[in-house]
């Protein structure tokens, strides 16, 4: 009843601003961070301004994320991932926003896609700005930190890992090979601020909208939660897709709360 419900949504809107959050990438191994009420289900990601100010911070980083990095970069898109970029092939979705920095959306073949929070697959450096490919950047880890290679992990949301107990202070971090700098996945930690010309972007892309659809974000995060709030304001309908509450739900037209790729199915 709540998918057809979601179907007759989608079918009286011609131009959708998609909203996607962790729940999308769930089904693809992916973990998510908090339960169905919103709360945190672990510790909290790591502080921008911490890791750029302490080394044993960035050791620890960098050791969980050697570990982490091996399943999620082999991470594939699930039917959720596919089904908007179906809905997109169909005219319908005129920008996909995503919270999520594993670009699932871009290999599932969506083209318009706005990433809010940077990607994973890439590292950057903090003093000359020069991008090392994630992949690359593992075989330099692994390589300084052959030891660590033979450990193994839970898997952690975005690429982290559940490294418990251990000492991180022997952990070698390699520095920018450019200019020395300290290198940082090309994301934006907690702490830190969305570029103001990608939020520019995705509020010019709101605006053209007749509707928005959120799927698996819980909006606790008002980076992303502001834009289902300029959505209320200029009077657009939102639905939402996603197990357990949101911070929005007093704004929401409609609220399916089923797992994203069965909620998406009529779109496949």
């Amino acid at each position: 009843m709540a998918s057809s419900l979601l179907q007759d949504f989608v079918d009286r809107h011609e131009k959708l601003f998609v909203l996607t959050g962790a729940g999308c990438s769930t089904n693809s191994g992916i973990p998510d961070y908090r339960d169905s009420q919103g709360n945190w289900k672990r510790t909290q990601p790591v502080n921008f301004q911490a890791f750029i100010s302490d080394e044993p911070t960035r050791q620890r980083y960098w050791a969980r994320s050697l570990i982490g990095w091996r399943r999620f970069g082999q991470a594939r898109p699930n039917d959720a991932h596919h089904a908007l970029a179906r809905l997109e092939a169909n005219g319908r979705c005129g920008m996909l926003l995503t919270q999520n920095v594993d670009r699932l959306h871009q290999s599932a073949g969506h083209r318009e896609v706005i990433d809010l929070h940077g990607r994973l697959d890439l590292v950057r450096c903090m003093g000359c700005e020069a991008k090392t490919p994630r992949e690359e950047f593992q075989h330099a880890l692994g390589h300084a930190n052959a030891k660590w290679l033979t450990l193994d992990a839970a898997d952690a949301p975005d690429g982290d890992a559940d490294l418990e107990h251990e000492d991180f202070s022997s952990f070698q971090v390699p520095a920018c090979e450019a200019c020395g700098g300290i290198l940082k996945p090309d994301v934006v930690f907690f702490g830190e601020n969305v570029p103001r010309e990608i939020v520019a972007t995705a509020r010019d892309h709101l605006a053209q909208a007749d509707a928005m659809l959120v799927v698996g974000s819980s909006l606790m995060v008002y980076s992303g939660f502001r834009f289902v709030q300029a959505a209320a304001q200029r009077n657009i309908p939102i639905a939402a897709v996603n197990l357990g509450r949101t911070r929005a739900d007093d704004l929401l037209a409609l609220k399916v709360e089923e797992r994203c790729e069965a909620a998406l199915a009529f779109l496949l």
